[in-house]
């Protein structure tokens, strides 16, 4: 197997920018919120209807963007996809009631999962370990932003349509870079295909079209699938109640909680920036087992009922550790199922965890609000396992 040019500077610059503008508007939300609620005169939890929403077309798309890759090109795909991104947040921008937003909402989700697809695929042939972790990273970084953008505007006394808009803006300058680059983006799928220096192989050589059934049969891609279903779980969950468990399950203030939190996210970023060099140097194999293992531990220390620092402790050794997997077996997609099953394989990963990542999480809330906040460490030491066992099994069936 040929080893990938070193990818070009101006498509890893695009790469990383489209991830920004993926965290972007889940950013934007949280902090608008309030105000989006007071000026369509809906109650807080109205919130549900757009990310339902919003999930609905990132699952959909995810799945047929894996399937349709290979027919219309990565290029054409990112541009069209983040267009329609562009769209959607300008329709935000501009919504006069929330079922509106909320159809806007869908259509930011289709361009979403297109984009996540997309480019996951192709990065997973064309980057190394190190610009892939890179890439993931840089979708923190936008989910960042995002809240920046927002609070600006309404600190200086702009409606929240303005932080939709300033981000559709940056979304439809990205769709035109990616235009412009079409070019670009096909020559280095076909130097990826054929290899370095290798020559073409001609009509009479191609090899023949891979059915969708084919790639379906595979144990290979189901399995793979719900490891990064689980995986995602556990990152949401993780994120979405430790506040809740620093508080009534630790006594920890809310001030000491939010900054708890965020360093919980801030691991997550620096892990991918910092293990991206380490998993060169290791291999993306010895850095998956080590991180796997590093999380389980982690979700172990937030299980005890101990004093908070090893809660906290807990969640910044999980959040470190779990940094690299989801790139990694991201970019190891094609060694477990093929290359010919890959760029339909990443759909479905992607859709599968949108999907881990919606459902798990939820079904943690219900279990916390049944019995206790304490739930929530067994709860992800058990993923954690279960997440482990995934990927020896999936390795086996390669």
């Amino acid at each position: 197997m040929s080893t990938p040019a070193p990818p070009r500077a101006s498509l890893l610059l695009l790469a990383y920018l489209a991830f920004v503008s993926l965290g972007l508007p889940d950013g934007l939300i949280g902090v608008g919120w309030p105000s989006i609620r007071a000026d369509f005169d809906v109650p807080t939890e109205a919130v549900g209807l757009v990310l339902t929403a919003g999930t609905a077309g990132y699952l959909t798309s995810s799945l047929v963007a894996g399937f349709t890759l290979a027919r219309l090109g990565v290029g054409r795909l990112l541009a069209g996809s983040t267009l329609l991104a562009s769209l959607a947040l300008t329709g935000y921008a501009t919504s006069p009631a929330l079922a509106v937003m909320a159809a806007c909402a869908l259509v930011l989700g289709l361009g979403s999962g297109a984009i996540d697809s997309g480019l996951n695929a192709y990065a997973a042939g064309a980057f190394g370990p190190r610009h892939m972790n890179w890439m993931h990273a840089f979708f923190g970084l936008g989910v960042a932003i995002g809240p920046l953008i927002m609070t600006g505007a309404l600190t200086v006394g702009l409606s929240w349509r303005w932080g939709y808009g300033l981000v559709a803006a940056a979304q439809l300058a990205l769709a035109a870079a990616f235009a412009l680059a079409v070019r670009a983006w096909r020559d280095r799928s076909a130097a990826n295909a054929g290899g370095p220096g290798s020559p073409d192989p001609g009509p009479q050589e191609a090899a023949a079209p891979v059915r969708v059934r084919e790639t379906l049969r595979l144990p290979a891609v189901w399995l793979g699938s719900l490891a990064f279903a689980v995986y995602v779980a556990i990152e949401a969950a993780a994120g979405l109640w430790a506040f809740l468990l620093l508080t009534e399950g630790r006594g920890v203030t809310a001030g000491v909680a939010g900054v708890c939190v965020s360093g919980y996210w801030g691991s997550l970023f620096v892990g991918r920036v910092v293990q991206g060099i380490g998993s060169e140097r290791l291999g993306a194999a010895k850095v998956l087992r080590g991180s796997l293992l590093g999380m389980a531990a982690g979700a172990a220390l937030i299980a005890l009922p101990a004093p908070a620092w090893v809660t906290v402790a807990g969640l910044l050794v999980l959040g470190f550790a779990a940094a690299p997997v989801f790139p990694l077996l991201m970019l190891t997609t094609a060694e477990r199922v093929g290359a010919a099953h890959a760029d339909r394989t990443v759909g479905v990963q992607i859709a599968a965890a949108g999907l881990g990542g919606a459902l798990v999480p939820t079904g943690i809330g219900v279990l916390v609000g049944n019995t206790s906040v304490q739930a929530l460490g067994p709860a992800l030491t058990v993923l954690a396992v279960v997440l482990f066992a995934l990927h020896a099994a999936t390795s086996r069936w390669r």
